[in-house]
């Protein structure tokens, strides 16, 4: 038998109590069980609860208020879709905005808004 093995059985044989799991009292497992779910449930159900009264009544989008995002070119394209972006290249005439990654188009876009502005 190996050295290691003698030893633990002697430390076995020696404190059989230390060895022993003690199991939490079934009061602090409920408590655990109680906090975890309003820790984690409670503020679930609340933003779901927040997120579909917002779809119920209220418009699709959130209104664009402060004066950044009617000025700054860069917030406004960022708040646009992929398809909105591509109608107002057409409309500013930038060529191959078919073929443009959503990036590439922003950045195109913006080069020929500023440019535009600069005149």
């Amino acid at each position: 038998m190996p050295v290691s093995d003698q030893q633990d059985r002697s430390t076995e044989e020696r404190h059989p109590e230390e060895r022993s799991l003690h199991p939490l009292p079934r009061g602090l497992v409920e408590l655990y069980g109680l906090v975890a779910v309003l820790v984690v449930l409670i503020p679930e159900w609340l933003a779901d609860g927040t997120i579909s009264i917002s779809q119920a009544g209220g418009p699709e989008f959130l209104p664009m208020r402060s004066r950044a995002w009617r000025t700054l070119p860069e917030l406004r394209l960022a708040a646009m879709s992929l398809r909105e972006l591509r109608q107002l290249a057409r409309q500013l005439r930038v060529i191959q905005y078919a073929s443009c990654h959503r990036e590439q188009l922003t950045a195109r876009m913006l080069r020929r808004i500023k440019g535009r502005n600069a005149l």
